[in-house]
């Protein structure tokens, strides 16, 4: 009689239970894999070892082709594929919230197909009548109108943009607060907000909005991606492993809601649907030729005033050129996945001051050495988000202000001592508060 496994385990001793176990398991391994080969013999064979592990880093130097990137863009989409759009224009779903309740479970299966839109889809999709309340939209836009007014006097530029070009408002959402309780609680309490970032963040989400406003002349963007690896250079990027640079686009949702009607010759965002789809879309949007391809190939949709659209940051995009007679508003939408943060938080600030003797002796000792960029990873905050725009704006021909290991790298390289080292940490963390 041939004893089942079970039943071996129930007439031996736990720990020869557990030897007759390994062999039988290891003798039917292939039969039991729903992977197995249907002609494998009954004795275990591991599996070819590789010629080469690949490396977890794309090369700066090992692009794809664009014409990777135009075979992933070659496709079309219709209301077949999202039965729940209203229509289907130039490859982005439009949906008119006008026709749906907001309430959680009926929205459901609208977040199941905005989530695939996002992930597997164009990575674009339009929402009409996100904001139906026109009054409601009128005071927060004199809002927003009282703070660029109040603003005027420190102009700011934007990342693509000089200061005086356009209207830009850092960290609208805490200054539209501040400015207008009773506008911005009506504002942000909109449950079509809520239904759009769960889902494709789920819960526990973090809002900030930048206002922008584009005038007549207003100057296109450069196709580019977004948040986080999007601000990063093409050095800075190609240090992250392929697995994170496919996950970045996880942990953000970009959106914009339209404060002023927005016809096709004002500009509105600019798309290429699909192609979000290129995994090393993060290391190849900043090449020429793929600036052109975007230039050759993108799509725009005009919106009406309270229209919201929602992308993923990984879509290749760009703000077009304003060439109506009206300024072109909109509210930027950058919501956060709650695990985008971590869980604990090391305050660099005390062990930056008990530490710097030690860290001179070891630079002294080895100058910048691998040694010496470790300590300062370990104990400096690598980036740079989030802070205050208004007071640490982006560099010159930069998409980010400077971070506490560059800050500490600077030090280190230029012999400060331990009190001018402090005061500048302590002086980016005043600056970085709202």
């Amino acid at each position: 009689m041939v004893l089942k496994p079970v039943e071996i385990l129930k007439r031996q001793r736990p720990e020869r239970a557990l030897r007759a176990w390994c062999r039988t398991t290891r003798r039917t391994a292939t039969v039991m894999s729903p992977h197995a080969n249907s002609e494998a013999t009954d004795s275990y064979s591991p599996p070819p070892v590789k010629a080469a592990i690949p490396s977890r880093l794309y090369a700066i130097a090992d692009t794809p082709k664009v014409s990777s990137l135009a075979n992933i863009c070659d496709r079309s989409v219709t209301t077949k594929n999202y039965p729940l759009a209203s229509e289907v224009q130039k490859n982005i779903p439009i949906y008119n919230l006008a026709k749906y309740n907001s309430d959680k479970t009926a929205a459901n299966n609208l977040q199941d197909e905005w989530y695939e839109v996002l992930a597997n889809g164009p990575g674009v999709f339009v929402v009409q009548n996100m904001y139906s309340d026109q009054p409601l939209l009128d005071e927060t836009n004199e809002a927003f109108h009282q703070i660029i007014e109040r603003e005027k006097s420190h102009t700011k530029g934007d990342h693509f943009a000089a200061g005086g070009k356009n209207d830009r408002i850092w960290n609208s959402f805490s200054k539209h607060g501040l400015q207008d309780p009773s506008s911005f609680v009506k504002y942000y309490s909109n449950p079509w907000l809520a239904r759009v970032c769960e889902a494709w963040l789920g819960q526990q989400y973090r809002v900030t909005a930048q206002t922008n406003i584009v005038k007549p002349g207003g100057a296109a963007q450069v196709s580019h991606r977004d948040y986080h690896l999007g601000f990063q250079t093409a050095e800075g990027c190609s240090r992250f492993p392929r697995g994170m640079q496919h996950a970045s686009q996880f942990l953000t949702l970009q959106g914009a809601v339209a404060q002023s009607d927005m016809p096709l010759e004002s500009g509105p965002t600019r798309f290429l649907p699909f192609s979000q789809k290129l995994d090393s879309g993060f290391m190849a949007y900043r090449l020429p030729e793929f600036d052109q391809y975007f230039n050759e190939n993108w799509v725009s949709l005009p919106l009406r005033k309270g229209d919201g659209v929602f992308f993923n940051p990984a879509l290749h995009h760009a703000a077009g050129n304003n060439t109506s007679q009206v300024d072109r508003s909109a509210n930027l939408l950058q919501i956060s996945s709650a695990f985008g943060k971590p869980m604990e938080q090391i305050d660099a600030i005390p062990l930056v001051k008990v530490c710097w003797p030690e860290i001179q002796q070891l630079y002294k000792a080895e100058g910048l050495s691998d040694r010496v960029e470790t300590v300062i990873a370990a104990i400096g905050e690598g980036y740079p988000f989030p802070t205050n725009l208004d007071n640490r704006p982006p560099a010159p021909n930069g998409m980010a202000p400077a971070n506490e290991q560059d800050v500490i790298r600077e030090a280190i390289t230029s012999n400060w001592d331990t009190e001018k080292i402090v005061s500048a940490l302590t002086q980016m963390r005043v600056d970085g508060r709202p």
